[in-house]
């Protein structure tokens, strides 16, 4: 399968402006699927205690971080997110000569949702993660309906200090660390020779494959992927377009820089993929301040407003981001699987329908509402600059900061 959708961006010290980590993702799923964004509270568990992912059950972590989440809303994972301690993480489809499994297992997403809420730095996502993926394995439709549509996972990794890029091939992976500079990835594979942690087994399996010849200098991509490292490189992928927009900022790259870059027309999806939700999380080097992260909760970057969000005590439930719940009447959780679909559009999805038909429609009430939203996010952004260099004054008044910037939002929608 070609490269086609999806993109993860992370850019460090010294290509930021200000001495943070910018991490961006444009979440690019199936045309007619709902992405919700949602949060959950730190918890403590009992021993024994077990969660309920997507398709299996796997065992609790005794305690689990608070968590910001941009996800299909079908599933119980995310296609990405951010948590209490700063972590970031997306994910991306994959395909190499491995075949993906069909067997219900964990989805990618589970593990982008786990990593997130085990993990209290990037590393150890990277152990998290792959300590499961080793355990339980990666397969399942991951798409609402029966085409057992399958892929393995790739995921980029941020907090505070550095990056790392996980690769995998079924339960075979390898990782490599980013510590300055910027990175990307898409949907191939992308790591070469520098590996800093590996499956023990990696290497042997591949040569038993008739992969490697077990001399040569190991290149992961080109092991474990259908095209070789220079033809990845050469190609006009998203993944090449997408380096080459961070190495055209390098130096400069801001919150808006990042924000552009998924609005581009060649990195922002449409068609019968397309970006159902975006990210971007904007992370000091200094921990005494805070981290902001932004989402749009809507299709199409470039029809939607990047909406702040910040961990502080006492945030309640993002009621106008959540769609609804159908508990053990959801035809995801019921055998056979996805007999129906139920309407998962949440509030904010509904109004923002409407206002993307408006711009789709009308040239001169599409150009005003885009401008109305356009200052929206320029305000917020200009509000965000000041806690991100001189920290918080009052964290109750941020308790309810995504909540009021989408009902602003929604504001704007019925005034126009």
């Amino acid at each position: 399968m070609d490269p086609s959708s999806c993109d993860n961006f992370v850019a460090l010290p010294p290509s930021t402006e200000r001495q943070c980590i910018i991490f961006g993702k444009n979440s690019d799923r199936p045309c007619d699927e709902v992405q919700e964004v949602v949060y959950f509270p730190a918890r403590d568990y009992d021993a024994g205690e077990m969660v309920e992912c997507t398709y299996i059950e796997i065992e609790q972590a005794a305690h689990t971080y608070a968590v910001v989440l941009s996800r299909p809303a079908w599933l119980w994972g995310a296609e990405m997110g951010a948590n209490e301690h700063q972590v970031c993480i997306g994910n991306e489809a994959v395909w190499g000569r491995e075949s993906a499994d069909g067997n219900e297992a964990l989805l990618g997403m589970d593990l982008v949702r786990i990593g997130l809420e085990r993990a209290n730095a990037a590393e150890k996502a990277v152990d998290v993660i792959t300590e499961l993926l080793e355990k339980y394995g990666q397969g399942g439709s991951c798409m609402e309906d029966e085409s057992n549509f399958t892929y393995h996972n790739s995921f980029l990794i941020s907090d505070r200090e550095e990056a790392w890029l996980l690769e995998t091939s079924g339960k075979h992976w390898a990782a490599e660390r980013v510590e300055g500079g910027y990175r990307n990835i898409s949907n191939q594979y992308s790591i070469t020779n520098k590996i800093d942690k590996e499956h023990p087994e990696m290497r042997e399996y591949a040569r038993r494959r008739g992969w490697w010849d077990g001399e040569t200098q190991f290149n992961f991509s080109t092991v474990y992927s259908f095209m070789t490292t220079a033809r990845i490189e050469a190609s006009g992928s998203r993944y090449c377009i997408g380096k080459k927009l961070l190495q055209k900022n390098n130096g400069h790259i801001s919150t808006e820089t990042m924000m552009n870059i998924l609005r581009d027309s060649d990195i922002n999806m449409e068609g019968m993929f397309m970006t159902t939700g975006s990210m971007v999380s904007v992370i000091p080097t200094n921990p005494a301040l805070p981290g902001v992260h932004y989402f749009t909760a809507t299709p199409d970057p470039e029809r939607s407003v990047f909406k702040p969000f910040i961990f502080v005590k006492h945030i309640k439930e993002l009621k106008e981001t959540s769609s609804p719940s159908y508990g053990a009447d959801d035809p995801v959780k019921k055998k056979p699987r996805f007999q129906s679909k139920p309407d998962r559009k949440h509030l904010l999805f509904v109004k923002h329908e409407v206002a993307a038909a408006t711009i789709q429609s009308s040239k001169d009430k599409g150009k005003k509402m885009k401008e109305s939203m356009r200052k929206l996010e320029k305000e917020k952004m200009i509000e965000m600059e000041q806690i991100l260099s001189n920290g918080i004054d009052e964290p109750d008044l941020l308790a309810d900061l995504f909540t009021r910037s989408v009902r602003e939002e929604m504001a704007l929608y019925e005034e126009s």
